[in-house]
């Protein structure tokens, strides 16, 4: 027999998640802007958080981070989840919520996805297929 399930859509991120999240990423760019996580390795990189997605509960966010360059993300990633109870004790005394959301760090793999792109749509292939239009 089948099942009666039905797969549900994705939903969009509610406002107020897309606004907490952009409170977390300026309060994450503020700390690392003016160096108050003392770590070597954040010290040395110039660190772009393009993004942070909050749960629907708002009690995890994934911060997107990538440094200048693209290089050395892994030890990058590890510093600031070293780092992470300090970061996350700043974010709580900033935002004005319940709990303060956990904290996951992902490399963003935006600027790599627009690149494949850009080489795809510049290839020969799709070039003959423009042109045949």
């Amino acid at each position: 027999m089948r099942s009666k399930t039905k797969t549900t859509p994705a939903k969009a991120p509610s406002q107020r998640m897309l606004r907490i999240g952009e409170l977390v990423r300026h309060k994450l760019s503020e700390l690392l802007s003016r160096g108050e996580i003392h770590d070597d390795v954040l010290a040395s990189h110039v660190i772009t958080i393009p993004e942070v997605r909050l749960s629907p509960d708002l009690k995890l966010a994934t911060v997107y981070v990538m440094p200048l360059g693209g290089s050395d993300v892994k030890p990058v990633i590890e510093a600031l989840t070293r780092n992470k109870k300090f970061i996350r004790a700043e974010v709580a005394h900033t935002l004005n919520l319940r709990y303060a959301p956990d904290l996951r760090f992902r490399e963003d793999e935006t600027f790599e996805e627009a690149t494949r792109i850009d080489r795809l749509l510049d290839s020969e292939r799709v070039r003959r297929d423009v042109e045949k239009e």
